[in-house]
């Protein structure tokens, strides 16, 4: 077995993968005038309602010097507010408002449509999804290390 290979390496269909995902996300999400990482940031902020910026860019491996500006961003189009938190004021506390809130309702219909897009069958798509967040999380420890 040729070890450098292309067709050999775990990499590279990850990164192809990766890349036509993203791709079929931008159209999806264009209607909604977001981008794919706005749209991550939508996600968490529709399941926690109000996260720092640090655990925001924890769960979304995402620094704070990216997550900057694409907050600003949301801030913007007034679907998030970020505040400096009370208690103290070196963390920064991010809310959904209203109007984030009301295009979680847009947003609905994108995880069926990219389903849909994959064309794996439910059990393919519940592996793949425990295998990539295995992979994630064990990435992640060796960051931390």
């Amino acid at each position: 077995m040729n070890e450098l290979a292309l067709e050999n390496q775990i990499c590279f269909p990850l990164y192809a993968a990766s890349k036509g995902i993203i791709k079929r996300y931008k159209k999806l999400l264009s209607p909604l005038d977001l981008t794919y990482t706005q749209y991550l940031v939508m996600l968490v902020m529709w399941e926690k309602e109000m996260i720092s910026v640090r655990d925001l860019g924890k769960k979304i491996c995402l620094d704070s010097g990216t997550l900057t500006p694409l907050l600003k961003k949301l801030e913007q189009k007034k679907y998030i507010i970020r505040k400096r938190d009370l208690n103290d004021e070196r963390v920064l506390n991010l809310y959904l408002t209203d109007q984030g809130q009301n295009l979680r309702e847009e947003a609905k219909s994108i995880p069926p449509q990219v389903a849909k897009i994959f064309s794996l069958e439910e059990e393919e798509l519940n592996r793949l999804q425990l295998i990539t967040n295995k992979l994630v999380r064990n990435l992640q420890k060796l960051e931390e290390a």
